[in-house]
């Protein structure tokens, strides 16, 4: 199937590693430009020459407020166009209620949820019709997750936001849709199942409880993403879809 994404521009956050490069592998595969960006030069850097030359990478930090602004000047100048933004960030730290500073609450929001609000405003004042905002949340908008108590508070507000803006940006052609990622084999969930005493028996008893048996490989959420981010998905909006082997079971 042609998912329509040839020569289409997006910008993806959090490109240089994780789930937003494998949604960047795949626009790409699939003949779409991308603007990957990262915090860290020499990682989106290196990042964008692996994705080849329909790529450029971009240092920016998405907590900071000139970033969104700034990476759609990059696709709009070397790309010609802006078609749709993926939002995806690192993690905020671990940790139980008890343990989370006031500090790290106000960085996480900062990054994680204003950042990603930020990032989701810019663009909806750039798109046109057929334009999409896609949104890399969780597993735990639903059901939270042990230890996260950060990422349990942000994410479900984000989800919030972006079904609000899905009703908002309808009218105009515009879609905003979710993934949630569970168990997905990235270095994200590795550190995390080895902040336990045992990672290999916390991945197993974790693997149990999916249906499929296994953690999802990158690229089988970045297929997922870059088929809701391309015009072949153009009925799809306010969705938020699981990418966890069938964890929720379609609920």
């Amino acid at each position: 199937m042609d998912l329509g994404l040839k020569d289409r521009v997006y910008v993806v956050t959090g490109g240089s590693r994780g789930l937003g490069n494998a949604t960047a592998r795949e626009l790409v595969a699939d003949g779409a430009r991308v603007v990957v960006s990262g915090r860290d030069e020499a990682s989106v850097t290196a990042a964008a020459a692996e994705l080849g030359p329909n790529a450029v990478g971009v240092a920016a930090d998405n907590g900071d407020p000139a970033t969104p602004e700034r990476l759609i000047a990059v696709a709009r100048e070397r790309f010609g166009r802006f078609d749709g933004v993926l939002i995806s960030v690192g993690g905020p730290p671990a940790g139980l209620a008890a343990d989370n500073t006031d500090e790290q609450w106000l960085g996480a929001f900062e990054t994680v949820f204003l950042g990603a609000v930020r990032m989701a405003r810019a663009a909806a004042a750039e798109l046109g019709a057929g334009g999409v905002i896609g949104f890399v949340l969780s597993a735990s908008v639903h059901e939270p997750i042990g230890g996260l108590t950060i990422s349990n508070g942000l994410r479900p507000g984000l989800a919030g936001f972006a079904k609000s803006l899905a009703d908002e940006l309808g009218p105009r052609g515009i879609r905003v849709v979710g993934v949630l990622p569970s168990r997905i084999d990235t270095d994200r969930v590795r550190e995390l199942d080895a902040l336990s005493a045992d990672p290999a028996a916390t991945r197993a008893a974790n693997e149990s409880r999916i249906p499929l048996g296994r953690y999802g490989a990158p690229e089988e959420f970045g297929r997922v993403a870059a088929f809701l981010l391309s015009p072949a998905a153009s009925y799809l909006t306010g969705i938020m879809l699981p990418v966890d082997g069938g964890v929720r079971r379609g609920f």
